[in-house]
């Protein structure tokens, strides 16, 4: 009887953590701007960085035309969520997932739901593989390059890590949230105090500088011994196109597909969307740059090439054991919400089932995917191919939410017509797919080029083709659903003046404690820099032995902060 009683103790408590996933989200549930920033930031200063960076390096793009080209890309999608991707959310408070019933019907969402979870599932699933990478380290696991798991113990790490993955996204946004803002400052500084201390190692094996003494023998460094415009594995190499393309479109799904409106349907304001440059400029520039270095000089210091090594060999080799914690910990981040999109996208094909249940569920699912290294290995197609397929779609709800209006069109018209498939917006769909298809196949279209066509061809056909199904004719247009009632009572705890003061004043000395050891994660590495070749050897010793303790600090004091403070 206890056994039961526990077990349906625990039950009730998961089916407790609704997140209005048929509904728009109360007001009273909106956060405010730091949690987007920290999500954002905690999601792209992620585990992936370690390996999109050093994949610029082994396919030959240049120096400049990472220095610029992300610049550009970077830009372009922190507009596309604030422009598009943020309005949407805030005027409908719904996800894209049950958005789309409105627009599609039934079927088509069907369709996209189950196709947009698969694909969530592979990309979280690389993230899992990538901290695996570096939980495989105190093992002697050798290092999984190959498409299958070359070791068990490897599948062993994998299923420990996925078991954190998805108990952090089953708690839901708040603590995806509380999590990766915890978590991204001391990430971020990991990536710089990596790429930091890799410069001096790298000076010294190129005669012709010895030592960084000025910005240009900086440039020279990057130039000539890691973005060099050469591919490492031969074939034609990135240009500052292909860099600012593939900034755009690495999440292209989640703003212009829209995707991230599971995310921005909590946000306050529109403008919130211009959180993501937390996530873009720290993540998706900074450390992808910083990546570069550490992959570069790690190849050179263990005379191999960037496609032998891993992830958790490239932060080891830098930082040490704290740079294998933040491999682990950089996965979670980036795996979490990744999920937790995925649980969203089944939510609504599953009416039965509890959001917990089905992100269980898809986490099982990639926690077996990620066992399987191929999902990292081939990563940056993997990343152009899955906003391929998705970002037709987010094509059709812009233009039936913006477009329609002003073309006199009638919005949401398969709901009026009670219809349980939109044909135009499957065939635009599908036409779309196929005829990037057809150009990336015949090699006719680089596929980080291939979106903008797909995007505007999807557009344009969906426009020509929803009046001949009806469009015009749908009759009056529905309004937008309220906000949901409060589905539990907040439970309010009184507390003293003078207990509320003491707690305050701890939280306080707390934070700054840990802003001290996170200040100090970053002025080690830098001495280090700074003193180049004098007593590297111990410098670099006594780095990776401070940057463990001050990590520890940080996050034991940070928690106690975040949570106090919530």
């Amino acid at each position: 009887m206890v056994g039961q009683k526990t077990s349906s103790s625990v039950v009730s408590k998961l089916d407790g953590l609704y997140e209005f996933d048929r509904e728009p989200i109360a007001d009273s549930k909106l956060h405010t701007g730091r949690y987007f920033a920290g999500l954002y930031a905690g999601e792209h200063v992620a585990a992936t960085e370690f390996v999109i960076g050093a994949l610029f390096v082994s396919w030959g793009a240049g120096a400049a035309d990472i220095i610029f080209g992300l610049i550009l890309g970077n830009l372009l999608a922190v507009l596309s969520w604030t422009f598009v991707t943020a309005p949407i959310a805030v005027k409908t408070r719904l996800t894209l997932y049950w958005y789309l019933r409105k627009i599609t019907g039934p079927y088509v969402m069907v369709i996209y739901n189950i196709l947009n979870a698969v694909l969530y599932c592979i990309l979280a699933g690389a993230m899992i593989t990538v901290s695996a990478s570096a939980v495989r380290l105190p093992f002697n696991i050798p290092p999984q390059t190959h498409w299958y798991p070359e070791d068990w113990r490897f599948v062993v790490a994998v299923i420990f890590v996925g078991a954190v993955v998805v108990t952090l996204a089953i708690l839901g946004f708040k603590r995806l949230s509380q999590f990766s803002t915890l978590c991204s400052p001391w990430m971020f500084l990991m990536f710089i105090a990596g790429g930091l201390v890799c410069l001096p190692i790298l000076a010294s094996q190129v005669p012709e500088i010895g030592s960084i003494k000025s910005l240009d023998n900086l440039w020279y460094l990057a130039k000539n011994t890691i973005w060099t415009g050469e591919a490492i594995s031969g074939g034609s190499s990135l240009g500052f196109w292909h860099v600012a393309a593939f900034a755009w479109i690495c999440n292209l799904a989640m703003h212009i597909g829209l995707s991230d409106m599971a995310i921005f349907r909590y946000a306050k304001k529109v403008s919130y969307g211009l959180y993501s440059a937390f996530g873009m400029f720290l993540g998706h520039y900074l450390a992808w740059i910083c990546a570069g270095i550490m992959g570069a000089t790690t190849a050179l210091a263990m005379d191999t090439i960037l496609p032998n090594l891993d992830s958790g060999a490239i932060a080891y080799f830098a930082l040490g054991t704290t740079g294998a914690i933040a491999v682990v910990i950089a996965g979670w981040t980036t795996s979490n919400p990744t999920l937790y999109r995925a649980g969203l996208a089944l939510q609504v094909i599953t009416p039965n089932w509890p959001r917990w249940v089905v992100t269980l569920v898809a986490g099982t699912l990639t926690t077996i995917i990620a066992c399987f290294p191929f999902v990292f290995t081939k990563l940056l197609d993997f990343v152009g191919i899955y906003g391929l397929l998705l970002a037709p779609v987010g094509a059709i709800v812009i233009v039936e939410h913006y477009v329609f209006p002003k073309f006199g069109y009638t919005r949401y018209w398969i709901s009026i017509q009670e219809k349980l498939l939109n044909w135009p917006a499957l065939l635009s769909w599908i036409t779309a797919v196929v005829v990037a298809s057809f150009f990336w196949i015949n090699e006719t279209i680089h596929l980080f080029f291939l979106f903008v066509p797909v995007w505007i061809l999807t557009s344009v056909l969906y426009l020509v083709l929803s009046p001949l199904a009806g469009a015009r004719k749908a009759g009056r247009e529905t309004s937008e659903a309220k906000p949901a009632n409060e589905r539990q009572t907040e439970k309010i705890e009184v507390k003293t003046e003078k207990s509320e003061e003491s707690r305050n004043w701890i939280s306080i000395i707390a934070a700054l404690i840990a802003l001290v050891a996170l200040i100090f994660c970053f002025v080690i590495p830098l001495m280090v820099f700074v003193m180049g070749s004098e007593n590297f050897v111990e410098n670099m010793a006594f780095m990776k032995n401070s940057l463990i303790w001050l990590t520890i600090i940080y996050f034991i004091f940070g928690m106690y902060y975040i949570r106090s403070k919530d």
